[in-house]
């Protein structure tokens, strides 16, 4: 199956012309997962509780509404563009899969200068232990393939 892509004169595709796998179809991480505005940054800055850890601090206001993340990566972080975007896509893809164990809210993570020094696996695991700590995700979530090492035996 070829796809093209639309050219100027063309109509736009629908969801109907593209080979859509649903089981991605969850894993997506849509606009209204986001915060985006300064008005909600402000909100969760000005209401919201807050924990840290040296590479990140995380700012979450609990409410009824689905899980939603806002990130503030800032030139303080790392001066180039590539390292902040690093840090930003690893974060938004470990709460993407994070999503569907947490509970509702606004939750905004703030960058440290750490961050910029950290490995992909440490960001990710400081991010969920700052989740944890914040009371926001349960203890024994497992995203991956692998048993948790308790159920393991060596016998």
């Amino acid at each position: 199956m070829t796809l093209q892509t639309p050219s100027k004169t063309s109509a736009p595709r629908t969801e109907a012309d593209v080979f859509v796998r649903p089981e991605i179809l969850p894993e997506t991480f849509p606009r209204g997962a986001r915060v985006r505005a300064k008005a909600e940054f402000t909100a969760v800055f000005a209401s919201g509780k807050r924990t840290a850890e040296p590479r990140l601090a995380l700012h979450w206001l609990a409410d009824d509404t689905s899980p939603r993340m806002g990130l503030a990566v800032s030139r303080k972080v790392d001066p180039n563009a590539v390292g902040r975007n690093r840090i930003k896509r690893q974060l938004r893809e470990r709460f993407r899969r994070l999503r569907p164990y947490l509970k509702g809210g606004s939750y905004v993570l703030v960058a440290r200068s750490a961050a910029a020094a950290s490995a992909n696996v440490q960001l990710a695991q400081a991010f969920e232990q700052l989740l944890i700590r914040a009371g926001a995700l349960p203890r024994t979530v497992s995203t991956g393939t692998m048993p948790p090492a308790s159920s393991i035996s060596t016998s």
